[in-house]
């Protein structure tokens, strides 16, 4: 059987695999995730999980498998253009992206890179999130918490934001960082895994 290795820091994505049974470690890199402006959501969570597979895939024991995974929000603005939407890092920033969303649907997107140095598939799925209406109370009591600060469009759909959620057109698990059921696709058609 082969080794499974997850690029990543994020115990969402761990949390993903140990549900679903499917046996893994993990090896966190460093890799350069600087793009340039314009770079669209789609070629950005692609464009960087290439980078932490290539990353890690250096470090890794041969014959390895290596996942790894990028997720972003993406949100039209008040111009009508869609942009990314990533940790707010400050309580203004995530009211602000709160409000943003409020009301309206926007996109998740993860961009997944599996391979073992001789074959690499790259793909992004995408999630279509419908929030409802948010009160400024509603806002000011979540960011107030912390938690939205290091999640990209500052919420986390599996916490307590899970309430803000009126629709989902898509897979759940890819807006908490994972998409399950692709991922598990390309280990077992690709890779030969028993999943």
């Amino acid at each position: 059987m082969k080794t499974l290795i997850l690029a990543s820091a994020s115990p969402r994505r761990r949390e993903i695999l140990e549900t679903a049974g499917i046996p893994f470690t993990v090896l966190v890199t460093d890799a350069d995730e600087s793009l340039p402006g314009g770079t669209s959501p789609e070629d950005t969570v692609r464009t960087l999980s290439r980078r932490k597979a290539e990353a890690a895939l250096r470090r890794a024991p041969e014959g390895a498998v290596i996942l790894a995974a990028d997720t972003v929000v993406a949100a039209k603005d008040e111009t009508g253009e869609e942009v990314i939407l990533g940790k707010p890092h400050t309580a203004d920033r995530a009211s602000a992206m709160l409000r943003l969303l409020s009301g309206r649907t926007h996109r998740v997107l993860t961009g997944i890179t599996l391979t073992d140095g001789q074959t690499t598939v790259t793909d992004c799925v995408s999630t279509d999130v419908v929030m409802r209406t948010l009160a400024d109370s509603e806002i000011a009591r979540y960011v107030a918490t912390g938690a939205p600060l290091d999640k990209a469009g500052a919420y986390g759909i599996q916490e307590r934001a899970g309430v803000f959620v009126r629709e989902l057109r898509g897979d759940y698990f890819n807006v908490v960082g994972l998409p399950l059921c692709r991922t598990a696709e390309i280990l077992r058609e690709t890779f030969g895994f028993d999943v």
